[in-house]
């Protein structure tokens, strides 16, 4: 990879990085969900700034090619992602679920009260 192409990347990853920390300083993003796209960004910023750490792994790993590496790995990252993704929204359903029926179990005791006090 040319040194250009390599600095237009780091470029590119670092405005990222810092447009994130931007979203958790202003409370746009919780920090549990962005430490992921930080580490992503770091680990990738590392890696376009020293590309011989990536032939190195994928030798070590058996992969030929470098980029096939970097898309296996991203692609591990994608369903680790999806799946805590997956188990946020089950939990934020639950917890929906719950709030709607104590809701709706305080507005019939609410209804209760001002028909007795209507009697």
């Amino acid at each position: 990879m040319g040194a250009r192409i390599q600095i237009i990347v780091a470029l590119v990853i670092i405005l990222a990085l810092v447009i994130i920390i931007d979203m958790i300083r202003r409370k746009a993003l919780e920090l549990r969900y962005a430490l992921a796209w930080l580490l992503v960004g770091i680990g990738v910023l590392i890696l376009d700034l020293f590309p011989g750490i990536m032939e190195r792994l994928s030798a070590f790993m058996g992969i030929e090619l470098p980029i096939n590496m970097l898309f296996f790995w991203g692609f591990c990252f994608s369903l680790v992602l999806i799946f805590g993704l997956t188990m946020s929204m089950s939990r934020m359903s639950i917890r929906i679920k719950n709030l709607a029926q104590e809701l709706a179990l305080y507005e019939k005791r609410e209804e209760e009260k001002e028909k007795k006090k209507e009697k």
